[in-house]
Formats: C-alpha cells, structure tokens, sequence
C-alpha cells in the first residue's frame, strides 16, 4: 500500500506551539485513527460540545466531571484523528472542531450535531459561558471611562471607521433602511450612520458602555436612536429585525462568537449584510487584562465558517493597515434574498 502523509498536529502543545507538523501516516492508520477517535461515546459528546465554541483543556474536564488528564487523553485521541485542533492564545491553549475537508469526516461531524447534549453537560457550558459573560460586562462596567484610550493600543474607530463609512456607502440605498449597530462603544459610528439610514439602532449588553454612547449622541443631536441594553440574543427574542448590522470590535469580547454571528443572522432581513470588522489573529496576551479581550482575535476562516454555518454568504474582504502589530479584517457578509437561516448554533439540546 502506498503510504501517504497526513497533517496532524503534535500532541505537545508546548514543543510546536500548536503549527501543524507532517507526520507519514498510511491510510489504514489514518483511518484506524479516525475510528478509534470516533468509537467512544464521551469523545463524541466533546465534539458536540465544541460544535460553536472553544475551551480550554481545564474547561472541558469541568464540563464532562472528569479528571484532566483523562479529558487531555481524549482530546490527544480527537486530535490526532484531525476532528479536533488545538490554538494557542498567549498562556492560553483553546481546543476546537477542525472543518475537515474529507467526506468522511464531515459526515462524523454531521451526525454528531444531530445528538443532543445531556442536561448536565449543557448546564456545566452554560455555566462556564456565563461566567465568560460576566467578565467581559465587569470589564466594561469597571472601565467604560477609559474604554477609548484602552481600546486605542489596540485599534480604535479612527483607525477603522473611514473604512467602515466607505464600505456602507458602497452598499445599495439605506434611505429607507434601519441600521443595527451591535456594542457602539464611545458611539462615534452613531453619527455617521444617523444621517445615511431611516432608523439607527444601537445595542449594547453593558449598561455603562450604552450610556456613554447615549450621551455621545445627545451631544451631537442625533435625535431619533433606539437605545436597546441587551445582548444579541435578546435582539432575536425581541424581533429585531435589520437590512444592515454593524459589528465593529466586538467577536473579541464576546464568550461565544460563532453564536453572536447565528443570532444577527436571525435578525438580519432577506439581502441585508452584516459587516465586520474584528482583529486579526495575534499573540499579544497583554490585551486580556488591559482592553478585556476574551480571544486574541481571529483567523479569517473562523469568521467565514461561522457565517456559513448561520446561514450566510461570503461578501468582500479587506485588510486595513498593521498597527501596534494588530491587523484589522474588514468582512461583508450577505443572507441570501430568500430561504430561512439556521437556528442559533448552540450547545443545548
């Protein structure tokens, strides 16, 4: 049989830093990998529970109650059957799904989603999923004086909003059109999309960082936003419903980003477009505790699976300029004009 390589990732994080590495594996191997990965009943539920987020090691043995080393053992074994990769964030290590190019196991993958999770693991996500929540509102609880010059170091609206502005106005007549601008921040964007859409929204989860951007907007006589406190999955309860969503530097604060895309997905109409702007990829750890980051940005194939997987299509792209060492991807994505979008994505039943 001839043998063929196989890219699969070491199995120790701190030797290789988590690149991926070519190991020569047979197709039998490879195969009996596949298997022995797929052929236990706990491994599947963790590939269930990585569905729509990332978790570290320590996080995954809470989830499932058990010891670390026995969840560190699984994910070796997920791992190496290329279901599962690992990244390292600074002193962070995060596992995830991988999205296979093979048939066969995306089809695994497949069927797995299709099985609900048990009522204690959900709970035990949920949980971990809150307390990330939290930490990000008690940042900007506890910050939102100084929210502008932290957000600054890294990239704050001047460095990103002509692009944003430009990129609106390249899209078909928003005369008529609401606009929902998620996490407005100081509020700046507000005063640019006041006069370009019939009706603004601006939604924001901490109440401190929606006051500020009320203020901005006072200030500037921008009469007429709608000032909503809550998160995206209130917009969707709420039936929110927008031709143009805005979301500029806010995936990296949120604890569960693929879900934040799914819901705005929901509240996007027919032929709307999402637009994004987010950080790059990076290893600059300083970030967590200086500007509350909970991810240190993001491969722009994230981005892209986690729009197609809401249901969404891939508009342009653009890369602004390096700054302080981040980059910057500006992304449009579109729902298409008709058919319905998935549900949001999530680690419940």
């Amino acid at each position: 049989m001839m043998e063929s390589r196989a890219s699969i990732r070491s199995m120790n994080p701190s030797l290789d830093n988590g690149h991926r590495v070519d190991i020569p594996l047979s197709p039998r191997d490879d195969l009996a990998s596949l298997l022995k990965a797929a052929g236990d009943s706990r491994r599947l539920e963790v590939l269930r529970a990585l569905r729509a987020n990332a978790f570290g090691a320590l996080e995954l043995a809470d989830i499932f109650a058990m010891r670390q080393n026995t969840m560190s053992h699984h994910l070796k074994l997920l791992t190496r059957a290329g279901l599962v990769s690992y990244r390292r964030e600074g002193t962070h290590i995060f596992y995830r799904r991988t999205a296979p190019d093979d048939a066969l196991r995306r089809e695994i993958l497949a069927a797995v989603d299709a099985l609900p999770l048990s009522a204690p693991v959900s709970a035990r996500i949920r949980v971990i999923e809150t307390a990330r929540a939290a930490t990000s509102r008690e940042f900007f609880r506890a910050n939102a004086d100084k929210f502008r010059a932290q957000q600054d170091l890294i990239a704050g609206y001047p460095q990103y909003g002509e692009a944003v502005i430009a990129t609106l106005d390249r899209l078909p007549s928003n005369s008529t059109c609401t606009v929902l601008e998620v996490g407005p921040g100081e509020g700046e964007l507000l005063a640019d999309l006041h006069p370009r859409f019939a009706r603004v929204v601006a939604l924001d989860n901490a109440a401190e960082m929606l006051e500020r951007s009320r203020q901005f907007a006072a200030a500037q006589g921008l009469a007429g936003i709608d000032f909503v406190h809550g998160d995206t999955t209130d917009a969707v309860t709420q039936g929110l419903s927008s031709a143009v969503i805005t979301l500029n530097m806010v995936l990296h604060h949120t604890p569960t980003p693929a879900a934040v895309i799914a819901d705005l997905a929901q509240v996007l109409e027919p032929g709307g477009v999402l637009l994004v702007t987010e950080l790059c990829r990076h290893d600059q750890d300083w970030a967590r505790p200086a500007c509350g980051d909970l991810w240190l940005g993001f491969e722009p194939d994230d981005l892209t699976r986690w729009a197609a997987d809401a249901g969404l299509a891939d508009g342009a792209t653009e890369y602004l300029p390096l700054k302080n060492g981040f980059r910057v991807q500006l992304r449009q994505f579109i729902r298409p004009a008709t058919g319905a979008v998935p549900a949001t994505p999530g680690n419940t039943a």
